[in-house]
């Protein structure tokens, strides 16, 4: 009769075979020493790369961005009948135009701003001097305060401490000329990524399993709508607060409505933070020209804060994925901290989509497990 007795199951590996390839590079440290040295070495230039190619890559995100901004106006042109193709030509015609009119509509006028801002820099300084805050300020602080005024208005109108501040002519001269090169990459680049967005979203759902690539898609969709809302969400919102401080700055004689209205969009670009800032560098300069004209500005663009939070805000961005209020501070900080400006422009986004991927796809994983 034929033995049946089943065969003993393989033994497992022995604690000392699983550490025999420590052991092998433990007896041959010269090996050890050259693989983890390589290892460090190809770390270093790997960082080195990417800090020389830092530039590259904002130039890349803003493009994304951008691209991702303008294509749920592309296909909102595409419900209306309109091809793909003829939609990006005519949003990319249209923000052309719209940009280049904006610059030279602003450009000149900040330009001639700002020179007349340092002329009239002995002006304001007098009539800052004439104020009342000006006295309560040397009453609560002694003559310290009319010296450290004399060495500022001193500093600000002698033009060359104004170039030293940008690093000199030729310093000022080759930022303007890179911002202008990275603004023309920019340009280039989000055309190329808008026109190629569908393939390569296409693309790169195809990298997944087959079994995966249906929940994928439906994720990436809902990502890039979201944060192309957002971005246009963004812009709309800075516009509207750019257009409320130039025609607050109008109303109550305040100088420079042109210069405040650009900081105004570039700075409440940031979320979160943005509108605060702006209302303290706004109230601080305002104080100036007139402490009433301050309080008043003060508390009229207080109030417009109130509307664009309540009021303008969810409108605006009722098609973007909603993010807890402690998750918003946090992003911001951080994307702050990391990539300035970029990062905390686009850390909301960035914040949502991570939130839109954990409850689509880690915590239904998670409520499957047993």
């Amino acid at each position: 009769m034929a033995n049946t007795t089943p065969s003993a199951p393989p033994a497992a590996d022995a604690p000392g075979e699983r550490a025999r390839p420590v052991g092998a590079l433990l007896r041959q440290p010269f090996r050890a020493g050259f693989l983890l040295t390589l290892g460090g070495l190809v770390a270093i230039a790997l960082g080195i790369a990417i800090t020389n190619l830092s530039t590259v890559l904002v130039y890349v995100a803003f493009a994304l961005f951008i691209a991702l901004g303008l294509d749920p106006v592309v296909r909102w042109l595409g419900r209306r009948g309109l091809s793909r193709a003829w939609g990006i030509v005519i949003v990319c015609v249209g923000f052309l135009v719209a940009l280049a009119g904006v610059l030279l509509l602003i450009i000149p006028t900040v330009v001639e701003q700002i020179s007349q801002f340092v002329r009239d820099i002995p002006r304001l300084v007098e009539d800052f001097q004439r104020s009342d805050l000006f006295a309560w300020l040397e009453e609560s602080f002694g003559d310290q305060v009319g010296h450290i005024l004399e060495d500022a208005q001193a500093f600000l109108a002698n033009p060359q401490n104004i170039a030293a501040i940008g690093g000199g002519m030729l310093q000022v001269g080759s930022t303007i000329a890179t911002g202008i090169s990275g603004l023309v990459i920019v340009i280039v680049l989000s055309l190329y990524f808008l026109a190629s967005l569908p393939t390569t979203k296409t693309a790169l759902t195809r990298l997944a399993p087959a079994r995966s690539r249906a929940t994928i898609t439906d994720i990436t969709e809902q990502i890039t709508a979201s944060v192309g809302g957002y971005l246009g969400g963004m812009v709309v919102l800075a516009f509207i607060n750019a257009v409320v401080v130039f025609v607050v700055h109008l109303a109550l004689g305040l100088p420079f409505p042109q210069l405040m209205a650009v900081t105004a969009f570039c700075i409440t670009l940031i979320p979160l933070i943005g509108s605060v800032l702006f209302w303290a560098i706004g109230t601080a300069l305002a104080l100036f020209t007139s402490p009433v004209s301050a309080i008043l500005f003060a508390v009229i663009y207080l109030v417009y804060m109130q509307l664009e939070a309540y009021l303008l805000t969810p409108r605006i961005m009722n098609r973007t994925i909603s993010v807890p209020g402690t998750l918003v501070v946090i992003g911001a900080l951080v994307g702050g901290t990391l990539l300035g400006l970029l990062g905390a422009l686009v850390a909301i986004p960035v914040t949502a989509s991570i939130l839109l991927i954990v409850k689509q796809v880690v915590i239904p994983r998670q409520d499957a497990k047993v």
